[in-house]
């Protein structure tokens, strides 16, 4: 089953995340902060990881994941509340694949999991 880390400093929102990606076919694996996330990327390797745009640290946390041996395949995500072209811009050049709208839907999710071709079948 691929799996997903969802790095976001509300428990909430990441319940809601995981809930709907585990419709999809996913095992959500959260974590509160980079320090967490870092611990959870290296003990679980997920197949993609979503990072919270508003977090101390997320870009580094992109960074750090895309340098990482053998993550350039890793598929990264930033998710924002609103897509201003600065925190787009900033976040891919971080490192990550694309951005996801906050808060969370159905509707969003598979769209975004729909373009970067990632399925509960990989």
């Amino acid at each position: 089953m691929p799996s997903v880390l969802i790095v976001d400093q509300s428990e909430a929102v990441s319940r809601v995340c995981g809930r709907i990606l585990s419709e999809f076919g996913f095992l959500a694996i959260e974590a509160i902060s980079t320090l967490e996330a870092l611990v959870r990327f290296q003990a679980d390797k997920p197949d993609v990881v979503i990072v919270d745009s508003s977090l101390d640290g997320a870009l580094e946390l992109i960074e750090n994941l895309r340098m990482l041996p053998n993550n350039q395949s890793l598929t990264i995500l930033c998710s924002v509340t609103k897509a201003d072209l600065r925190t787009l811009m900033a976040a891919k050049r971080a490192g990550a694949n694309d951005t996801v709208l906050k808060p969370f839907d159905r509707k969003a999710l598979a769209e975004v999991f729909s373009r970067i071709c990632v399925s509960a079948a990989a």
